[in-house]
């Protein structure tokens, strides 16, 4: 039921009742006091009037219900409006799941910037207790990057510059620090990570890094900023599928049947450039190409099986500290 009057002007020509008994409702009438509903679709309106004057008990007990009905419907309304059980519940917005990575790469960070005042239990100030779960002003996650990053005024809580990744991390093992084991947590070595990349790893060979190496791959001198520690993670274990559609490579086929493979640069409605497998710059016309094609495979190889835990610890931890030239 949906409350119903004038609108534009325009008196609708329903009829009226009182409960039960359809009377006609000449269109002044619904100027007179009174509440009036319509039922969705249908070409009728009901006025809810005083019906205690004489109108019988049964009608009074039908009015009484009707009366308890909206009130208990507006008392709902109200209640789901404030939010009902989620406004008492810690991290309503959070997301589903927090991943393993993200949970170290935090963990990692909080053990460098946060257990001086924190302490590494998270227990040392007043009111606040990270593996209890305890916060002062925190409710969401977004409470939470917003606390690290604007600080607390008047406190020791000072605002901390980090990037999205490093904010994603924090968040991840503030959130898991009353489960998480310690001892199980596999740190990184930047150094070591390093050496993989140009080495064993040979990911130098199609990455650049800050405009220096190839240009085959997407370049990755500010990848600990675009990447959480998670997609990273599971970028080496399953390239293919953890690769955005902007980085895929394309397939394309002129007219007299030259054959183009590259990394796509740019694209727009009728011309697409790109950087070919010899590092050329190449600007194709769609309507010279007798095929165009946006692969779903990637020449990246899958880290899994060739990298210890440790050996891919490393390798992420030297993406992560990647954050553009300063």
């Amino acid at each position: 039921m949906v409350a119903t009057g004038e609108r534009d002007g325009v008196v609708p020509s329903f009829a009226a009742t009182r409960i039960g008994t359809m009377v006609p409702l000449e269109p002044s009438q619904l100027r007179l006091p009174g509440v009036y509903f319509a039922l969705r679709n249908q070409k009728w309106m009901c006025k809810v009037e005083n019906l205690s004057q004489g109108e019988g008990l049964f009608v009074k007990i039908r009015e009484y219900f009707l009366d308890a009905k909206w009130f208990c419907a507006l008392c709902y309304l109200f209640y789901v409006a404030l939010g009902g059980p989620a406004v008492r519940a810690q991290g309503q917005d959070r997301a589903p799941e927090y991943y393993p990575a993200d949970i170290q790469y935090g963990a990692q960070i909080f053990s460098t910037q946060c257990t001086t005042c924190h302490g590494t239990s998270g227990d040392l100030i007043p009111g606040v207790n990270f593996r209890a779960g305890v916060f002062k002003r925190v409710v969401s996650d977004n409470d939470l990057r917003a606390t690290i990053t604007n600080g607390v005024p008047g406190t020791g809580m000072l605002p901390f510059a980090f990037g999205a990744s490093e904010l994603t991390g924090i968040v991840s093992y503030l959130r898991n620090m009353s489960t998480l084991d310690g001892k199980g947590i596999m740190v990184g070595n930047v150094a070591r990570g390093q050496a993989l990349f140009t080495g064993a790893g040979n990911c130098s060979g199609c990455h650049a890094v800050n405009g220096k190496g190839p240009r085959v791959a997407p370049d990755l001198g500010d990848v600990g900023n675009l990447r959480t520690a998670d997609l990273l993670h599971r970028t080496l274990i399953d390239p293919a599928g953890s690769m955005l559609p902007v980085n895929r490579s394309v397939h394309a086929v002129t007219k007299d049947g030259k054959s183009i493979n590259g990394r796509r640069l740019n694209e727009d409605t009728y011309t697409v450039q790109l950087i070919d497998e010899q590092e050329h710059l190449v600007s194709l016309t769609k309507s010279d190409l007798r095929e165009f094609t946006v692969l779903k495979t990637t020449t990246m190889p899958s880290y899994k099986d060739k990298f210890s835990a440790q050996e891919q610890a490393d390798v992420e931890a030297y993406l992560l500290s990647l954050k553009g030239v300063k």
